[in-house]
């Protein structure tokens, strides 16, 4: 709307101009020593109308030749920005296409062109390290990070990852822990330490992460959870290898308050002290834990343990019989204790009411046992067999019992007396 006005109005001054000069188009006299010149004012006015146009193009050519250079220069840039952007996509697809070789020599040859060379260096670093190469691979990131020093973090993240994929875990350790000096926040600077950690089994060093895997919500409460007691449980049964029993209650003693009454914990605790001989600390623990929870695994770990006072022990477990009077495992438990305490008659009670309620191989064997020693030989030889059996049976390891009349193989006849082959 506003040109089509402008046009308009150039439109009616033309015509106005017109018109004047038809009415009267003037005189223009102009004298030089012996020269002189005359015409009318209209056609002066084109003269210097044209002659001002032609100075203007003359000034633009001039101011247009002077900047020249600087413009084939920017032309030039323009040019090699734009191929090195057509090799920076055309490398990256090579990459995508498995073409390692190929990949890394259009990047590598393109960084230095384009305004993006960082991208081209770790194009080309994933390149080299995929192709086994890692003086390149290290070369080009630290080109990379010569390109850009900000992006530190990107590159030193590349560089952890392809040394995590290589199994160079030290030397991936040293890039995370600089990280984390440099970004003590990022993610999945936490999420690679982590995996790290677990890999080179430094439970201390993982233990000592896992509040801030918590802030920063790098696990989700079920992990956290689960990756808490697998530390634990690491650091216990480190503890317990270097045969030191100051440093396995420590261990212990760093342990949560709300995992002290897990039950894989207590029992690898537990396992622990049965090791260095200090039952005498196991009870209680098992004794808490069962008041708060039942527990058959726990349960049947009271049952094993040695506390200098088998007596309390026993009446401790009878005063769990009651809501539990059928239940196998307490019942094996008490049968036990009672042959610690010696008291023979009760603990075959509790054994054979054991088998009852559920028959277990090691009520069978702990049957077996004590009628063994109470001279019942062919009692005592027929629960060995019952439990042999049932191990047999409930064991997936151990192969099915043979069906009957399925005749042995050749080989294995000569082997067994009496043995006939098939015929």
């Amino acid at each position: 709307m506003k040109a089509l006005a402008l046009l308009l109005a150039a439109v009616v001054a033309a015509v106005a101009a017109a018109l004047l000069v038809l009415r009267d188009p003037g005189y223009v006299l102009i004298a030089y020593g012996h020269w002189r010149v005359e015409t009318t004012l209209s056609l002066a006015a084109v003269v210097v109308l044209l002659g001002f146009v032609a100075f203007y193009l003359l000034l633009r050519s001039v101011s247009g030749a002077r900047h020249l250079p600087g413009r084939v220069r920017h032309w030039r840039v323009q040019r090699h920005a734009r191929r090195a952007r057509g090799a920076l996509t055309r490398g990256l697809l090579q990459l995508a296409e498995g073409r390692w070789a190929d990949a890394e020599r259009t990047l590598a040859r393109s960084a230095d062109a384009g305004d993006t060379p960082l991208l081209h260096y770790l194009g080309a670093a994933r390149a080299a390290h995929r192709q086994g190469a890692h003086d390149r691979r290290d070369r080009y990131l630290a080109r990379a990070h010569e390109s850009m020093p900000e992006a530190d973090v990107a590159v030193g993240l590349t560089q952890a990852e392809m040394q995590i994929a290589d199994r160079q875990s030290e030397q991936a350790l040293a890039t995370l822990t600089h990280l984390r000096t440099l970004a003590p926040r990022h993610v999945h600077v936490l999420k690679l330490l982590t995996a790290l950690y677990g890999d080179l089994h430094e439970w201390a060093a993982l233990r000592d992460l896992l509040p801030e895997l918590r802030r920063r919500r790098v696990v989700d409460p079920v992990q956290a959870a689960e990756l808490e007691r697998r530390v634990h449980a690491a650091l216990l049964d480190e503890a317990a290898r270097d045969g030191d029993l100051t440093r396995l209650r420590a261990a212990w003693a760093r342990v949560p308050r709300r995992l002290r009454y897990d039950e894989a914990l207590l029992l690898c605790y537990v396992g622990h002290l049965r090791e260095f001989g200090a039952e005498a600390e196991a009870e209680p623990l098992l004794r808490e834990a069962l008041q708060r929870s039942w527990s058959e695994a726990l349960v049947a770990c009271y049952g094993v343990i040695a506390d200098p006072d088998p007596g309390r022990q026993l009446k401790t477990a009878e005063s769990w019989l009651s809501g539990h009077e059928r239940n196998p495992v307490l019942l094996l438990a008490l049968g036990r204790l009672c042959l610690r305490n010696r008291l023979w008659g009760k603990a075959r009670s509790y054994l054979e009411a054991s088998i009852g309620a559920g028959p277990q191989p090691a009520a069978y064997r702990e049957l077996g046992r004590l009628l063994e020693q109470l001279g019942e030989q062919d009692a005592a030889r027929e629960h060995y067999r019952k439990g042999l059996d049932l191990a047999v049976e409930t064991d997936p390891r151990l192969p099915g019992p043979v069906p009957k009349g399925l005749p042995l193989p050749a080989a294995a006849s000569g082997l067994v007396p009496g043995a006939r082959a098939a015929s």
